[in-house]
């Protein structure tokens, strides 16, 4: 099996560029990255000191429910190319200790069992392990420190 990491779909960031209201019913905040960790979830790349990003409320899932998170996140505040698809974990990620990796299912639930954290040098292992799972649909990539989301991780057939 291989893996597809997938960031944020470009409709939904250039809704929220063009001032669309958050997961909260709120346009996001402007501010100047001071260069420090600021991971945008569209192009996947750090922003860099002295560059305007959105730090907005983001629920990365299709409605409200009782296991549909909503956390903040940070976005480049000009439009930036999305991050292609790809069967590797992502370059920004390739410097950070951990992460949680997280299962959901096709009713986009926690499926419980599955959360864990993880190395970075270990999330493409520890996800096709959660994937051997049939009942996990999806896995969600998030801050092992704050629980923000990261990226989607879809099987790749």
């Amino acid at each position: 099996m291989s893996l597809k990491f997938q960031a944020i779909p470009t409709n939904v960031v250039r809704r929220l560029q063009a001032g669309g209201v958050d997961a909260n019913g709120l346009a996001a905040t402007v501010v100047i990255s001071d260069g420090g960790r600021n991971p945008c979830r569209h192009c996947l790349t750090e922003i860099g000191r002295g560059k305007k990003m959105l730090v907005l409320s983001h629920r990365p899932f299709p409605a409200p429910q009782p296991f549909a998170e909503t956390g903040p996140i940070f976005l480049c505040a000009d439009p930036c190319d999305r991050h292609p698809d790809t069967n590797a974990l992502p370059d920004m990620f390739q410097g950070w200790e951990q992460c949680l990796i997280r299962g959901y299912t096709s009713d986009h639930w926690i499926l419980y069992g599955t959360g864990q954290i993880v190395d970075m040098k270990d999330v493409e292992r520890v996800s096709e392990h959660i994937f051997a799972d049939p009942g996990v649909a999806y896995l969600h990539m998030r801050s092992a420190s704050y629980n923000c989301y990261q990226c989607r991780i879809e099987r790749h057939p």
